[in-house]
């Protein structure tokens, strides 16, 4: 085996001319040319190569089986209320690209909705010759008591982060022709919001508008229906090394504001306010972040803020009248404070509550909150809404805050005072201002959508009723599986949480091909989800008699453990999948991210291995039948197991990775993480950052898991260059079993529709399950 260049590793405190910490020889550079000729041929080579190890029979029968849950035509369909109408984007089998549709209330509770197509993707990918991916729509605010018509749509071309905005019109389901005036930005990344009827406000990057470092809008500028970007008026500018410009308008009736966002780093920004043509800063730290809801502007602080000799902590929720904080007033009400076990997730407002969505030991807690009652435990009173199990997510939000509640006063209580319930008069449509969606689901739950209404009662208390309105099916027989929590204990004495998803006649002889997955970072939560494609892809998948590997991992650890479990010499065994909420994520709230953050980066890592290690010692998994996967920032945390903890996988299944932290900040937008990871042109962090950069972590003379790493080459946030080079010394090195895949399109995500998605799914659980469990005879 060679040693390569990363192994010569500059002296310690070394840096190189200008005060920039040196840069490590890299012999993979060239790979850095996204579209280049070379580099894509090196791709299609090792994609030829992947292809031929991992898709045989049972790659093709997998594949079909989680393409059978993505098309499923009876999943849910999500939908979202404007006006009248429930907007709802749809994939399935015949359309792969996606139908744009909505329905009315009563068809679409009906359970057979009948649904009006706006748009077929698919259709309008052929037409113009483009693989049109679409990005969402944003709704111009019309006229009172008129319909919503005009929307902005966001296609990418690609599936990456760049979009392109055009105007559609819902009634005669065609685009404004720009030629007539229809608005029609290029693609680029950026944002764009309605100011009026014949008004945008653009952050782009298109038609020369400057970028910063980190490759976002620095500008935003006010464009007239018929003008050009180049010649629109500029409204807001920041530096060039803060992350982005944002512009947007709060149309709300009565509450109408214009704002300005200068987002100098990933948790650091500064949010303005339009006062007769000059923008007023809100004045509170960068690091809280706001929120405004009409009269109501809310905080949630990530470090402890101290106002006026009053500290309230990170995470808590405060809350202030907006027009009385920008005057000079700092009366704060506390609306939530964090505990060791409770975090807040998000929170969400309908027209007289406030849905607030917590995590209690990464089990989900909701309580809806009324401004116009004091509380007891908080500034306003609070309810616990009963629909909740454990273990579970559940997610509350409004479905349209804005349409006017039906049996309400303007106090928001019931019409005839006493909490009950009050029919709504014959032939009224019933408002929607105080209804809410409820999303529940669970790793052996199908998603359910229900969908319930809120009401003041008589004794202090909001009294909420709910239907349930559409349940997802199962797609494995989930009542066979058990789930658990335990903790493991890291390095430093931290109790980690972690679910575990297995049969429940599993069998602890450390022989179970166990599947663990984990994020850590920019204060992400991990919860329990359903996955049709995992209970398919891998609780359901059964070793042969034993768990043969084919040979790899026998030994003392297999040997030793054999005969433990009643029949384990004949027992058949299905996977074991496994999330783990290590540091970094947000389950605890801001301090379990920030407890992970920059040169705390590596409790992360600990977190993760002692999750692994406490798999082991229960007798779950063995390092031979341990695999992990991770995507993302996900990617760079099982790098650094492949890299910092081998003897504890047999497997690692590595995508859309950060893998090169020295040049990171140079790739794609990855200027914009340093926040997260540290600046390695600053001596200082990088002698932290080395320390978790798998590219330069690698080594002659270890014995490495056996590794996939997948990419995307329109990914256009991380990009796809550094799995590349990852791969490439890899293989220059001679360690074996490194396998690498690129899709050609899909954007960070992997993949742009579900056969894509299912393709991908697929070559990662497939690499794994014959990694970790064999090959498959049946």
């Amino acid at each position: 085996m060679t040693t390569t260049a990363a192994d010569h590793q500059p002296v310690s405190g070394a840096s190189s001319p200008g005060g920039k910490a040196p840069e490590p020889t890299d012999e993979n550079i060239w790979l850095e040319e996204i579209y280049g000729e070379e580099p894509l041929a090196w791709v299609r080579e090792q994609n030829a190569r992947t292809e031929d190890l991992l898709e045989d029979a049972d790659y093709a029968a997998l594949e079909s089986r989680i393409l059978e849950v993505l098309d499923s035509t009876d999943k849910i369909a999500m939908v979202g209320k404007h006006g009248d109408w429930y907007y709802n984007f749809w994939r399935d089998g015949q359309n792969p690209k996606g139908l744009w549709r909505r329905t009315s209330w009563e068809s679409y509770r009906s359970g057979e909705p009948e649904w009006d197509v706006l748009l077929d993707v698919d259709a309008l990918a052929a037409a113009e010759g483009e693989e049109w991916v679409f990005h969402g729509a944003n709704f111009l605010r019309p006229a009172p008591g008129e319909p919503h018509r005009l929307a902005l749509v966001a296609l990418s071309p690609d599936g990456g982060d760049a979009n392109r905005y055009r105007e559609f019109d819902v009634e005669t389901r065609t685009f404004v022709d720009p030629a007539s005036g229809g608005f029609d930005l290029p693609t680029a990344k950026g944002n764009a919001s309605w100011l009026d009827r014949d008004t945008l406000l653009v952050s782009t990057t298109a038609e020369g508008l400057p970028s910063t470092t980190s490759s976002y809008a620095r500008t935003a500028v006010r464009l007239a229906r018929g003008g050009s970007l180049a010649a629109a008026e500029r409204l807001f500018e920041i530096p060039e090394d803060h992350m982005m410009a944002l512009v947007a308008h709060d149309s709300t009736p009565g509450f109408e504001r214009t704002f300005a966002m200068d987002w100098i780093s990933f948790f650091n920004k500064s949010t303005s306010v339009l006062r007769d043509g000059s923008w007023v800063v809100i004045d509170a730290p960068t690091d809280v972040n706001l929120s405004v809801h009409r009269e109501w502007l809310l905080f949630r602080p990530q470090g402890d803020w101290d106002v006026d000799g009053t500290t309230y902590a990170a995470g808590s929720l405060l809350a202030a009248r907006f027009e009385d904080y920008l005057a000079g007033s700092r009366e704060l009400a506390v609306l939530f404070t964090p505990d060791a076990h409770t975090s807040l997730q998000s929170w969400s407002w309908t027209r007289n509550f406030l849905l607030l969505n917590l995590l209690r030991d990464v089990s989900s807690e909701i309580r809806v909150l009324d401004p116009e009652r004091p509380g007891t435990e908080a500034a306003w009173a609070s309810t616990l809404l009963d629909a909740c199990p454990p273990l579970h997510d559940v997610n509350a939000f409004a479905v349209d805050d804005e349409d006017e509640a039906a049996g309400m006063d303007d106090d928001g209580m019931d019409d005839d005072g006493t909490g009950g319930n009050v029919p709504v008069p014959e032939g009224e449509a019933p408002g929607a201002g105080n209804d809410f969606w409820l999303v529940a689901t669970g790793f052996t739950t199908p998603s359910t959508l229900t969908r319930g209404t809120l009401r003041r009662g008589s004794v202090g208390q909001v009294v909420s009723e709910h239907e349930v309105i559409r349940t997802s099916p199962s797609y494995f027989d989930d009542s066979a599986y058990e789930v658990q929590q335990h903790f493991a204990v890291s390095d430093d004495g931290t109790r980690v949480p972690y679910f575990q998803v297995a049969s429940k006649d599993l069998v602890l002889d450390g022989q179970n091909p166990t599947q663990l997955s984990g994020y850590g970072g920019f204060e992400v939560s991990r919860t329990p989800a359903y996955s049709g494609a995992i209970g398919r892809a891998w609780l359901e998948r059964r070793t042969d008699a034993g768990g043969e590997r084919g040979g790899a991992g026998e030994g003392a650890a297999g040997e030793g453990a054999a005969g433990e479990g009643e029949g384990s010499a004949t027992h058949t065994r299905g996977g074991v999948y496994v999330v783990a909420n290590i540091r970094g994520g947000g389950e605890y709230g801001p301090s379990w991210h920030r407890a992970a953050l920059q040169e705390k980066r590596h409790r992360a890592f600990e977190d993760f291995a002692a999750v692994a290690r406490d798999l082991i010692s229960r007798g779950v998994t063995s390092k031979e039948r341990l695999g992990c996967v991770g995507g993302s920032n996900g990617g760079l945390l099982v790098g650094n197991m492949l890299t910092r903890y081998p003897e504890l996988f047999g497997a690692v299944s590595c995508g859309v990775p950060l893998l090169d932290m020295r040049r990171y900040t140079k790739l794609s937008a990855g200027y914009s993480w340093i926040a997260e990871y540290g600046d390695p042109d600053v001596p200082e962090d990088w002698e932290f950052i080395r320390t978790f950069s798998p590219y330069h972590l690698l080594r002659d003379g270890v014995d490495y898991p056996e590794t996939f790493i997948w990419t995307a080459t329109s990914d256009d946030r991380v990009g796809p260059v550094q799995a590349r080079k990852m791969a490439a010394r890899m293989q220059a090195m001679g360690i074996p079993n490194v396998w690498f895949h690129e899709a050609l399109e899909g954007g960070h995500a992997g993949a742009s529709d579900n056969r894509q998605a299912a393709a991908l799914q697929s070559r990662s659980q497939h690499f794994l399950w014959r990694s970790l469990a064999g090959r498959s005879d049946n």
